[in-house]
C-alpha cells in the first residue's frame, strides 16, 4: 500500500469515527502528524507558487526534503514551531475598485497547513450541512447553483436575504474561533498550531505587523477555518433553530461567505432579517448594511397580481444574474445569465492580455485565446445563458481584430477580411452549454 493510499485510509477512519461520535471532541488527532503524512501533503502543493517571507522555493525545500519534513513534525508536536509572517499582496476585486488582500505563506508552512487540514477535514465533513458548497471536497459552484435553482423552482420563488458579512476574513477573532473548534477538536497540538497561524504577523512593504483579528486570505487552511466558523454561526443556527420556528418552507445556500437565505413567506424572511445582525454580532461579525438586502424573487403572476413593492427582482450569485423568464411552453422558470459586470471584467482582462501580446506569433496567441474562451464557456455554459456566451465570443473576436489592426499593417482588417483571412485559419470556439439543470 503506497503512502497516499495510507493517508486516504486514515482520513476515512477519522471520518467514520466522527460520524459515529457526533458529540465527542477528539483529543489525539495529532498522532497522524508524521513525516509520511507531511510527504503526501508536500506532493500536493504547487511548485510554481509565489515564495513567502523566507524566499525558499519548492526546489530549495526539496534539497533536504526528508530532514525538512521531520523537522516540521518535531517542531509542531513539541510546540517549538513558529508560524512565519505572511507576505501580503493585493489583487483586484471583481466588480470593484477595491483590492482584495492575499496572504502568501512560506512553502514549509503550506505543507504543514495542508497536513493539519487533512486531519481536520474528515471530522467537520461529518458535521457540515448540505447547504454549504464552498471549498469542500467533491463540491463545486455549479452544484450550489443547481441546488439554488431547484430550491427556487420547487418553492415557486422566494423572498431572499442576500447576506454580505462585512470584511469576514479580517474580523474572525481567534478566541471565538478557538471555542468553536474545541467543540469537536480539543487536541492541544492542533489547537496550538491553528492559534499560531491565526496570530502570525503580516508583512507589507518589508514591515511586519500583528493584527488583533482575521485569518489570512490565501492560506491553505483558511477556507476550512472559515467553513467551520460559518457552520456554527450560520448553518447550524439556521437548520436547528430557525427552520423549526418558521411558518413556511425555507432553505439556505452558502458558498464560503456568500450566503442566500430563501423563504416562501415574506413574514418569515423579515423576522430572520431582524434577528440576523444580533446572531452575527454574538460571534464578532457584522452584516454589511448596504450590500445585504431582502429581495422579492417570487414567481411572476402578471402585473395585476402584485403590489408595487412585490414585483420580482433580479440578483447576482456566483457570477450569474438570476431572473424569471418564460420556458418554451410559456411557464415561468428561473433563468441565469452571465452577470454584466463579470462579462465586462472578463472582456477587459482579455483585451489587456492581447495588448501585452500584441507582437506575439498569431498561432501562439490563438492557442492561448482558445483556452481562455473555453475556460469561460466551461464555467458560464449553463442552461438559458447561450446568448451571453455568444455575446462574449463576438466581443472577443472584435477585440482580437482591433488588436491585429495595431500590429503595424498598412490598412486594418474589416470584418469580412477578419472572417476570410484570420478566423478560417484560426477559428475560435463556438458557444456551448456544458451544465444542465436536469
Amino acid at each position: 500500500m503506497n503512502a497516499g493510499k495510507i493517508v486516504s485510509t486514515k482520513m476515512e477512519q477519522i471520518a467514520i469515527n466522527a460520524r459515529r461520535l457526533p458529540n465527542v471532541s477528539f483529543t489525539s488527532l495529532s498522532y497522524h502528524l508524521k513525516p509520511s503524512w507531511l510527504y503526501d501533503a508536500y506532493r500536493t502543493i504547487r511548485r510554481d507558487g509565489a515564495t513567502g517571507v523566507d524566499g525558499v522555493t519548492a526546489e530549495k525545500f526539496e534539497e533536504n526534503l526528508q530532514d525538512n519534513l521531520k523537522r516540521l513534525v518535531d517542531e509542531a508536536k513539541s510546540g517549538r514551531y513558529r508560524a512565519p509572517a505572511v507576505k501580503r499582496v493585493y489583487i483586484d476585486k471583481i466588480n470593484s475598485t477595491e483590492k482584495r488582500p492575499l496572504g502568501i505563506s512560506t512553502f514549509a508552512d503550506k505543507v504543514l497547513q495542508k497536513a493539519v487540514k487533512w486531519i481536520l477535514e474528515p471530522v467537520y465533513e461529518a458535521d457540515f450541512y448540505d447547504c454549504s458548497y464552498g471549498f469542500r471536497p467533491g463540491r463545486s459552484q455549479h452544484q450550489a447553483l443547481h441546488a439554488l435553482w431547484k430550491g427556487l423552482m420547487d418553492m415557486g420563488g422566494a423572498w431572499i436575504i442576500d447576506l454580505d458579512i462585512r470584511k469576514f476574513f479580517d474580523t474572525i477573532k481567534w478566541p471565538i474561533l478557538s471555542e468553536v473548534i474545541k467543540q469537536r477538536v480539543c487536541d492541544g497540538v492542533i489547537i496550538r498550531l491553528i492559534g499560531k497561524w491565526m496570530n502570525a504577523g503580516i508583512m507589507e512593504d518589508g514591515i511586519i505587523h500583528y493584527p488583533e483579528s482575521g485569518t489570512q486570505q490565501g492560506g491553505v487552511i483558511s477556507p476550512l477555518l472559515a467553513n467551520i466558523f460559518l457552520h456554527e454561526v450560520l448553518d447550524k443556527w439556521f437548520q436547528q433553530t430557525v427552520l423549526p420556528l418558521l411558518k413556511d418552507k425555507a432553505f439556505e445556500i452558502r458558498f464560503a461567505d456568500d450566503a442566500l437565505l430563501c423563504f416562501k413567506s415574506k413574514e418569515d424572511a423579515m423576522r430572520v432579517m431582524k434577528v440576523l445582525p444580533k446572531r452575527l454580532e454574538k460571534y464578532g461579525l457584522q452584516m454589511h448594511p448596504e450590500k445585504t438586502r431582502l429581495l422579492c424573487f417570487t414567481r411572476p403572476k402578471g402585473d395585476s397580481g402584485y403590489k408595487n413593492s412585490e414585483r420580482p427582482e433580479t440578483f447576482d450569485y456566483l457570477g450569474f444574474t438570476h431572473y424569471w423568464r418564460k420556458s418554451r411552453k410559456g411557464n415561468p422558470v428561473v433563468g441565469r445569465k452571465t452577470a454584466s459586470k463579470r462579462l465586462t471584467n472578463t472582456l477587459l482582462k482579455v483585451k489587456e492580455w492581447l495588448k501585452q501580446n500584441l507582437h506575439t506569433n498569431i498561432a501562439e496567441v490563438h492557442e492561448m485565446l482558445v483556452l481562455k474562451i473555453k475556460g469561460h464557456f466551461n464555467y458560464y455554459g449553463i442552461c438559458s445563458n447561450f446568448s451571453s456566451l455568444a455575446k462574449f465570443e463576438r466581443n472577443v473576436t472584435r477585440i482580437w481584430r482591433k488588436m491585429l489592426n495595431r500590429r503595424g499593417a498598412k490598412h486594418g482588417f474589416n470584418w469580412q477580411e477578419m472572417l476570410d483571412n484570420i478566423l478560417k485559419r484560426y477559428p475560435l470556439p463556438r458557444p456551448y452549454i456544458l451544465h444542465s439543470d436536469v
